[in-house]
Parts: structure tokens; C-alpha cells; sequence
């Protein structure tokens, strides 16, 4: 069969007879222990735990099979490791391949929870990092060190959503050795595939795009074949799972996530074209906007964007911040995005991101745009930004 478009494939991966037994959906298998009818059984799925053989709950039954086959089929890896959140996903793959005296590179506008793993916790274990500018390409080879195991990228970063040159940055890697990761969730395996531009594992939140409800917590990993075992067998050691039932909503989720993310990116660009024409707004940070640093990569590199987006004020307070978040009717606030709601949240200086790109005085507020109409949406922004004035 010639290779099919990939709406068509999240529609199809994941859904062979054996996960779906005669129905549509794969089937929710629940175990903790398997059990075999003899021990000659039981040594040969000891011998298959990797090849997606029942084995123990903690390996994964046929539910989980079916996403980490879809989400690998997704991102084009060898395999895919399944967490319980995005920062257990990002935690465990560093886990898997640093140790005490390495030294990893992190880029500079990442998680804030990756920035605390590798500060709080790989710190305490005599792991160095050094955070670098998002936009330092090729240059990154100056920051590499004989003992430097991982490269971490963030495309784009978070919140300030500056857009790497990833190619150029694994290239200079794969000179010197070093193994690289990034974290993929906004470019969900849909609209941007690592694996593709030289990468060796891709990195998402599940809980947004993939899963789409803002029902699960997941976090996923795909690995290309050459850290594939590693990554699979350091995952399990360090004990790391999911349930049965939440795999079953994430395959649901992954149906839809195409049809979805062209509803949040429309909307979004709706959304942040009509920001950039307002007064009070600086400029505003999407990666399909020429404002945004790295615009270029984008358009070379990604085949869409979608509901989450940043924008700059050009002046505002502590008090006119917090008047303006309790003004918005149909943007909640609080933490996660990827959902079908819209979702606000903002930061008065981004002390702790330290971009190059320079910023002005005025706050950062990220928005990501859900489901509803944009109409409403907008009318939202209008009047929660003419309170905001009132207290400039």
C-alpha cells in the first residue's frame, strides 16, 4: 500500500485485530499480573517483553500497545515509551541516559518544570547543565563539552515561543556525539516530526493535543531504533506507567487531534491578528507570524501551528494583570492547554526565561485558543483589555 496521507493514519495506526478484537476501537484490557500456562510460556514472553508480548501489567496489555504503536507510526520512531505526565516523560528520558559527572545542554526558554528537574534534582546528582539561547543555531558546538551527553531543545520554546534551528543544532550534536531530545508537545506529531529532522527522541505532553479533553495526564517518548532499548528498559526500571483506561482515551483522542488542531490554529490566527492591531499590545509571539524569532524555521520545518500563542504589552502593573484575568468570561485560567476550552495566563516579566530576543516593559500573556466561536472570544479580549487600561 503507498504511503497514506496522515490524517488518513491517525484515523488507522494502532487498530490491528489484536488490539481491536472485531470493533472499531481497541479494547480496554486492565491486568497487573499475567499469567502463563507454563514455564517454557513464561520464559519466551520474558525473551519478547520488548516486542509488545504480555509479559507484566507494568510492560503494557494491548490497549497500551495500540497507542504506543499509533504515536510511534506518528513520529516515525522505532518505539514509544508511555509516562503518566509530560514531565515524568521529560524526567525518565533524561534519566535513561545521563549520570553522575555528565553534562547536558538545556535551551534557555524550556519548561519551567524541566528547568527545576535539572536544577533540584539532576543538580543533586552531579549532573551539570548549561542553559542556552533559543536562537544560537550552529553556535551551539561552542557550548559543547567532552562530557556533554544530551542536547535538549524546545520548539517553540515555552511561553516565548521562539522557533530552533534544529537541524543545525542536531548536526553540530551528532559531530561531537552528543545524543539529542526535544520536547514536542506543540508540534503534537501532527504538524512537526523530529525524528524527521535528525533527532533521536521526541518528547510530548500528551494531556494536550493528543488526549484533547483535559481528562488525562500522559506523557510519551519516541525513540529512533538506535536508543530505543535503552529508553524502553531505563522507562521500566524507573517504574514508570499508565492505565489501561487512560490509554483507551488518549487512541480516542488521537482520532480527532487532526481535525481539532485545524479548528484551534484558525482560530488562534484569528485571535492574534487581531491582537497585533491593538494598542495596548506590543507585538505578538506565534510562530506563523514574522514577529516571532525563528519565523523562518517554521515555515521551513513545520506543516502547521495550532491553538497556543503568546503576546507582549507595551506597559502594564501587577494590578491591571490581575483585573484583566478576572475580567475574561470564556478564558479560564489555569495551568495545561490542548484542551477544547481557551485558557489564559500570564507572566509580568520573564525573569527565569532568559531569551535573547530582549523585551519591553509591559507583561507576557499566553493564550491558548479553544473550540469556541471567535466572535466571542474576541469581544472577551476587548472588553477584559479596556478594564486592563482603566488601571495602567
Amino acid at each position: 500500500m503507498k504511503k497514506i496521507n496522515r490524517n488518513t493514519q491517525l484515523v488507522s495506526a494502532g487498530r490491528k485485530k489484536a488490539y481491536t478484537q472485531g470493533v472499531v476501537n481497541p479494547v480496554v484490557q486492565r491486568a497487573s499480573t499475567v499469567v502463563f500456562d507454563s514455564v517454557a510460556e513464561l520464559k519466551e514472553a520474558a525473551k519478547k517483553r520488548g516486542d509488545k508480548t504480555l509479559f507484566y501489567g507494568r510492560r503494557g496489555t494491548t490497549t497500551h500497545f495500540a497507542l504506543q504503536e499509533a504515536i510511534a507510526e506518528l513520529e516515525g520512531g522505532e518505539g514509544c515509551a508511555l509516562y503518566p505526565s509530560g514531565a515524568a516523560a521529560i524526567s525518565n528520558a533524561l534519566l535513561s541516559f545521563v549520570k553522575t559527572g555528565d553534562h547536558i545542554l538545556m535551551v534557555d526558554t524550556a519548561y519551567e518544570p524541566t528547568r527545576d528537574f535539572c536544577d533540584k534534582i539532576l543538580a543533586g546528582l552531579g549532573i551539570e547543565t548549561t542553559y542556552y539561547p533559543p536562537g544560537i543555531g550552529a553556535g551551539i558546538s561552542a557550548l559543547i563539552k567532552d562530557n556533554t551527553r544530551v542536547l535538549f531543545l524546545e520548539s517553540p520554546g515555552s511561553i516565548t515561543m521562539e522557533i530552533q534551528d534544529v537541524p543545525a543544532m542536531v548536526a553540530k550534536a551528532n559531530e561531537r556525539g552528543v545524543m539529542t531530545m526535544l520536547d514536542n508537545t506543540w508540534g503534537n506529531g501532527l504538524h512537526y516530526r523530529p525524528l524527521e529532522h535528525g533527532v533521536d527522541i521526541s518528547i510530548q505532553a500528551a494531556t494536550k493535543y493528543i488526549v484533547g479533553h483535559s481528562d488525562v495526564m500522559m506523557g510519551v517518548a519516541v525513540s529512533n531504533k538506535k536508543y530505543w532499548p535503552t529508553l524502553r528498559e531505563n522507562s521500566y526500571l524507573l517504574g514508570q506507567c499508565t492505565s489501561a483506561d487512560d490509554a483507551y482515551l488518549a487512541l480516542r483522542g488521537l482520532r480527532t487531534m487532526a481535525v481539532r488542531l485545524k479548528q484551534h490554529e484558525q482560530a488562534a490566527i484569528d485571535v492574534a491578528t487581531w491582537l497585533e492591531t491593538h494598542p495596548l499590545v506590543d507585538h505578538v509571539r506565534h510562530p506563523a507570524f514574522e514577529t516571532c524569532p525563528g519565523h523562518e524555521f517554521f515555515k521551513r520545518d513545520f506543516d502547521g501551528s495550532n491553538g497556543l500563542f503568546s503576546f507582549v504589552m507595551k506597559a502594564g502593573n501587577q494590578q491591571a494583570i490581575d483585573v484583566f484575568l478576572d475580567s475574561l468570561q470564556h478564558f479560564k485560567m489555569g495551568f495545561s492547554w490542548g484542551g477544547y476550552e481557551s485558557l489564559v495566563t500570564a507572566n509580568l516579566t520573564m525573569k527565569g526565561l532568559r531569551s535573547e530576543t530582549g523585551w519591553t516593559q509591559g507583561p507576557v500573556i499566553r493564550l491558548h485558543i479553544g473550540l469556541e466561536d471567535v466572535a466571542d472570544l474576541l469581544a472577551d479580549l476587548d472588553q477584559a483589555l479596556a478594564i486592563y487600561e482603566q488601571h495602567l
